[in-house]
C-alpha cells in the first residue's frame, strides 16, 4: 500500500506489441515532491512505460494509481485531467500550422504559453509563426511551456535536454526544481548520468521491461545505475569466422573533419581506412543520425569536411555520395525500398541510376550480378514477386545486396540489424566482415553494443555530438561502451 507521500504508484505493468515484449514487470513510485529518474539502456520500455502513463498506449497487465487511486487512462486527454503531462523525445507540434494553431488545438491558454516562454528568454515570439521554420531548440521549449500551461502534478520529461544547448537545458532544470519545491513531481529520462546527480532524488532503472533497482543518484549511484543497466556480464556468443582485422596501413578511403550539422552534431572528426570496419556507438540523440545523413547526401552539414579517398566531396543530393562510392544501408528499411516491387527490381535498382542505362538494359548481365548478390545473402525469394511479403531480415538483406550488385567503396550501415533474428545478424555481421576484407571501408552505428566487439576493428563513441572516446573493439566491452556513451569516460564531452 502506497503512503500518504506516494503521488504516483505502478505496480508490474506490462505490454507486448505482436511477439515484442516491451514491458514485462515495471514497477515505479514517484513521491509527491521529488524529481525521479527513469533510466534505461535503449529498448529497456522507458518510452513505452511514458506512453502508457499519459494514456497513448494501454497496458496489458498492471495498475496505476494516482494518490492510491486506481486510474486507466484511454487517451492523452484523461491523463491531463488526471494531472499528467508529457514532453516527449520529438516534439508534438504539427509543422505546417502556426504556434497559435497549435495552441488551440492542444487546448492551452496561450497568455499562459507565453509567460513560461517569456521565463525562458523567448519572450518575444511571434505566435503567428509557421512551427517548421523554427529551429529544434525552440520547438521543445515551445512544446514544455505547453505542459506547463496545464500546470500537471506530475511532468513527464522523456529526453528534452537532449536537443538542447546548455544555457536552454538550465530552464528546464529550472523548472524542474520549482515543480518540486511546490509539492509536485517530475519523471526524468536522460542518458546524462550528470544531469541526474544533479538533479534526481531518486532514479528507477529498468532493463529488458523490469525494473531491476531504484537508486539515489547523488550518493555514488552512477557506476551503480551502470551496472543495474548493464546486468550480469552476458557471454559474448563465438564470432563464427567473423573475426576482426588489424587496422590497414595506407590513406583514409574516409576522412571526416569537424563536421558539424544542426543542434546535435556538433564537431566530430574520424579517420576510416579501405579493409576497414569503424564502429560508431552512441546513445539515443547524440548526434548518430545527423552524421551519417551528412555523409549520405541527406543533409548538408553546417560546418566542417568530408574528404572521399583524399577528394573533398561537397553532397548536395543522396546521388551525389553514391558517385562518390559512399552508399547507406539504413535502419528503416522500408525507406530504401519499393514494398511492391520484385526482389530482382529492388536489387537492380542503382543499375539504371545513370540516363546512358535506360534503354536497351543488358539484362543477362544484371540477372548475374543480382542472382550472384541472393545467393551471398542467402535471401529467402519464396516470396520474390514483392519485397513487401518478405520477413523484415530478408528485406534487409535486399538492401544490402542492392549494393552488392551495383559497387560501392564504403558502407554506411546505421543500425542494419535492427529488429531482425540472430541467425540474420549473424549472415549480415559476417557479410560485413568479407567485404571489409576485399578492401572495402565499412562505417557501422548498431545500438545494441555487445554487437559491436562480432563485427568491428575500432569504434568511436559520441556523446552530446562530439566523439568522446576511440578504442579497439577488443576493449570494447559492453560496461566501457556505456560508460562512455554516457559522458563518464570523458567529462569535457559534455560541455555545450
Amino acid at each position: 500500500m502506497a503512503d500518504a507521500a506516494t503521488l504516483l504508484e505502478v505496480r508490474d505493468i506490462a505490454r507486448r506489441f505482436g511477439s515484442v515484449v516491451a514491458l514485462r514487470a515495471a514497477t515505479l513510485t514517484v513521491r509527491a515532491g521529488e524529481v525521479h529518474a527513469l533510466m534505461g539502456a535503449n529498448g529497456a520500455g522507458k518510452s513505452t512505460l511514458v506512453k502508457m502513463l499519459t494514456g497513448v498506449i494501454r497496458p496489458d497487465a498492471g495498475s496505476i494509481q494516482i494518490r492510491g487511486t486506481p486510474r486507466q487512462f484511454r487517451s492523452p486527454a484523461e491523463a491531463r485531467g488526471a494531472g499528467l503531462v508529457s514532453v516527449y523525445q520529438d516534439p508534438a507540434l504539427v509543422p505546417d500550422l502556426t504556434i497559435a494553431q497549435n495552441l488551440r488545438l492542444a487546448r492551452a491558454a496561450p497568455e499562459v504559453v507565453r509567460r513560461w516562454l517569456a521565463q525562458f528568454g523567448f519572450a518575444a515570439l511571434d505566435f503567428a509563426t509557421v512551427v517548421r521554420t523554427l529551429p529544434l531548440p525552440t520547438l521543445r521549449l515551445i512544446d514544455l511551456a505547453r505542459a506547463l500551461a496545464a500546470e500537471p502534478d506530475i511532468l513527464l520529461l522523456d529526453e528534452i535536454t537532449a536537443a538542447l544547448p546548455a544555457d536552454l537545458a538550465q530552464h528546464v532544470f529550472a523548472v524542474a526544481r520549482q515543480w518540486r519545491a511546490q509539492g509536485r513531481s517530475v519523471i526524468f529520462i536522460s542518458h546524462r548520468l550528470a544531469e541526474i546527480s544533479a538533479l534526481c532524488d531518486r532514479a528507477t532503472v529498468l532493463r529488458d521491461g523490469v525494473t531491476v533497482g531504484v537508486v539515489d543518484p547523488a550518493q555514488g549511484g552512477e557506476e551503480r545505475i551502470v551496472a543495474l543497466m548493464l546486468g550480469a556480464p552476458p557471454e559474448q556468443p563465438a564470432a563464427a569466422g567473423i573475426a576482426a582485422a588489424a587496422a590497414p596501413a595506407g590513406p583514409p578511403a574516409l576522412r571526416v573533419e569537424g563536421l558539424r550539422s544542426g543542434e546535435k552534431l556538433r564537431d566530430v572528426s574520424f579517420s576510416l581506412a579501405a579493409g576497414e570496419v569503424l564502429g560508431v556507438a552512441a546513445l539515443e540523440g547524440q548526434g548518430q543520425e545527423e552524421l551519417f545523413d551528412c555523409l549520405a547526401g541527406l543533409r548538408r552539414p553546417d560546418g566542417g569536411s568530408i574528404l572521399a579517398d583524399g577528394m573533398a566531396q561537397r553532397f548536395r543530393h543522396p546521388a551525389d555520395a553514391i558517385r562518390a562510392g559512399m552508399v547507406l544501408v539504413p535502419a528503416d528499411r522500408v525507406q530504401a525500398l519499393l514494398p511492391q516491387r520484385s526482389v530482382q527490381e529492388n536489387i537492380a535498382l542503382p543499375l539504371v541510376r545513370r540516363l546512358a542505362d535506360w534503354g536497351a538494359l543488358p539484362i543477362r548481365a544484371e540477372r548475374a550480378r543480382v542472382a550472384d548478390a541472393v545467393r551471398r545473402l542467402n535471401i529467402d525469394t519464396r516470396a520474390a514477386a514483392e519485397v513487401r511479403r518478405l520477413s523484415g531480415g530478408n528485406q534487409q538483406k535486399v538492401v544490402i545486396a542492392r549494393w552488392l550488385a551495383a559497387g560501392f567503396r564504403t558502407l554506411l550501415c546505421f543500425d542494419p540489424t535492427r529488429g531482425i533474428d540472430i541467425g540474420t545478424k549473424r549472415q549480415i555481421y559476417a557479410l560485413v566482415r568479407e567485404l571489409a576484407a576485399a578492401g572495402a571501408a565499412v562505417l557501422l552505428f548498431t545500438s545494441e553494443l555487445p554487437e559491436i566487439a562480432l563485427a568491428c576493428d575500432r569504434v568511436v563513441v559520441l556523446f552530446g555530438g562530439r566523439v568522446v572516446q576511440e578504442l579497439p573493439a577488443a576493449q570494447a566491452d559492453e560496461a566501457t561502451l556505456l560508460r562512455a556513451a554516457h559522458g563518464l569516460a570523458s567529462r569535457e564531452g559534455m560541455a555545450a
